[in-house]
Order: C-alpha cells, then sequence, then structure tokens
C-alpha cells in the first residue's frame, strides 16, 4: 500500500510539472511570462540576418558603357536639325512676304507685284499666238454636260425676240446673223477655276461678220457687253478675228438657253471662260484698251491660254 501511495506521490510530481509547463504556455499565464524569454530567443535569430550577404548578380554585374551612334543616325539627327532651322526660316521669309503683299500698293483690285505677273503673263502668251494655232478639237462622242456657270447680265424673263445686236452703229438681228456662213466647232470650254467641259458649238465667225462691218485701221481691241452693259469683256484684235472665235447661237444642236447667254454668245476656245461672254448687245471698236469685268476684280485681263 506504501509503495502504492509512494507511487501517488510520484505521478503527482510529475503531473505537477506538467501542469506547470503547461500553465506557462496557456491561455491564464500571466501577461509578459514567457514573452521575454520568445523575444530573446527571436532576437538570437534575426541576429544573423543582420551580416550582409554576398553580392547579387545585377551587383556584380559592369555597367555597360554608352552606345555611340552610327553614322547613318548621326547623319540623321544633323539633317533633321538642319530641316527645322530652314523650316523656321522659311516660314519667317514667307509670312514676311505675305505681309509685305498685302501691304502693296493695289492696280485693278490686286497688289502691284501679282498685276505685274499678270501682264508678264500677258506679253508671253500674246507672243506665242497665231491666228493659225487652233484650239485642240474632238469628235461628237467626246461631248460632255455643258456646266451652266456665271448669270451677270441674264435675266430669265429677258424677251429674246427684242433683241438686237449694236456692232459699232450697225444694228441686226438674229436672223442677220444666221444669214452668215454656220460654221461648227467641237472644242473645250476651260474655266479659270480649273474645271472644263466639251462642247459643240454653231454660229457665225465674228471675223466674216466684222469683214461686214469693218473697223478703221490699225484698231487694236474689240469690246462687248450685256444689255444694260451689266457685263462686259475686252479682246485683243488678233483673238476677235481667230477662226475659231464664233457668234454661237447653238450649242449641242439646240438653240442656246438663257442659261447659256441666248440668243447670242461668244464662243471662243483659245481664252478662258471669263471672256465667253453671254447675251451680246454691243460690239465696239476701240484702240484703248476695253474696261473687263473679272480684270477689274484682280484677274489677267487677256486671259488666253
Amino acid at each position: 500500500m506504501s509503495e502504492q501511495s509512494g507511487g501517488g506521490d510520484q505521478k503527482s510530481e510529475v503531473a505537477g510539472d506538467v501542469e506547470e509547463t503547461a500553465s506557462d504556455v496557456g491561455p491564464d499565464r500571466e501577461p509578459g511570462v514567457g514573452k521575454e524569454e520568445t523575444s530573446e530567443v527571436g532576437e538570437d535569430i534575426d541576429e544573423p540576418t543582420a551580416v550582409a550577404g554576398p553580392p547579387s548578380v545585377d551587383a556584380r554585374r559592369p555597367t555597360p558603357a554608352p552606345r555611340l551612334p552610327t553614322p547613318e543616325e548621326a547623319e540623321l539627327r544633323r539633317l533633321s536639325r538642319r530641316g527645322f532651322l530652314v523650316f523656321g526660316a522659311g516660314s519667317i521669309a514667307a509670312y514676311a512676304g505675305w505681309k509685305w503683299l498685302t501691304h502693296a500698293k493695289r492696280i485693278g483690285d490686286v497688289p502691284w507685284p501679282l498685276r505685274r505677273g499678270f501682264e508678264a503673263n500677258e506679253k508671253v502668251a500674246e507672243a506665242y499666238f497665231r491666228e493659225a494655232r487652233l484650239s485642240p478639237t474632238f469628235p461628237p462622242s467626246a461631248l460632255t454636260r455643258a456646266r451652266i456657270n456665271g448669270g451677270i447680265g441674264l435675266h430669265a424673263n429677258y424677251d429674246t425676240s427684242a433683241w438686237r445686236l449694236d456692232i459699232d452703229g450697225h444694228t441686226l438681228t438674229i436672223d442677220d446673223i444666221e444669214a452668215f456662213p454656220k460654221r461648227t466647232m467641237i472644242t473645250e470650254f476651260r474655266c479659270i477655276e480649273g474645271w472644263s467641259y466639251i462642247a459643240k458649238w454653231s454660229g457665225a465667225r465674228l471675223s466674216e461678220v466684222m469683214a461686214k462691218f469693218p473697223p478703221p485701221p490699225n484698231t487694236r481691241y474689240v469690246a462687248m457687253e450685256t444689255p444694260g452693259r451689266e457685263y462686259y469683256v475686252g479682246l485683243d484684235m488678233q483673238s476677235a478675228m481667230h477662226p475659231q472665235t464664233l457668234l454661237a447661237y447653238e450649242l449641242d444642236d439646240q438653240p442656246l438657253t438663257w442659261q447659256h447667254g441666248s440668243p447670242l454668245r461668244l464662243a471662243i476656245p483659245v481664252k478662258y471662260g471669263i471672256k465667253n461672254i453671254k447675251r451680246i448687245a454691243a460690239i465696239r471698236y476701240t484702240n484703248i484698251k476695253p474696261a473687263d469685268y473679272w480684270a477689274e476684280r484682280g484677274y489677267d485681263w487677256y486671259s488666253g491660254h
């Protein structure tokens, strides 16, 4: 029995030791008990990490030397800088020229440098002009739709039966014009704005009408006007006498409509469209350069091509 009791005491001691150990780690442990020991252990573990380890692979890699540009890249950079400087200088020069041009003295509603340019073009065009030099002609298959343009001097309610043509003091009717030999041509009508169409014109040659009502010797110009002089053009005598200059009364084998200048208009393929005056009411001969509607508004007076 005593041995058993002694054994029981030993078990109690052992159990007590176990309980004390459990109390050290159990939830009922006093705050702070054992924490310092844990911290110390942690500190002992952290100490070796403070020792610097071997350098990383990136730290051991040498810094690469800067790459020099290739000759092609260097040349491209040089050209880019030069191009930028040239562009800047050109922009400044263009702006200065524009300012100077807009403030220049005006002749005929355009700055005088442009007017001098127009006059130079006129001299060149007149120099190569020949009455035998014909504007290109086309087959009927090349005809295109005639575009309606320019309505100055035209009115839809105009009474064409009362129309008369005054040619330097001589009065003609449309029947008088149609009594001249009928000439037909298929030519290109060119607008100074850049568009064109192919048309068939029929009428009397202006040169043949002028032969019946001749101008005084050495007359230099011919002036033409619409009724009421709303629109007017001037022609040099050579252009007026050109064999393709017609007093036209038909377009594409049909009488002219009022939009195309009925009953009579000028068809002159050696000039731009602004010279192809519609509904002609008066023709005059003169040695003074005639007024011209669009030349007064900045366009070329000669307007040949």
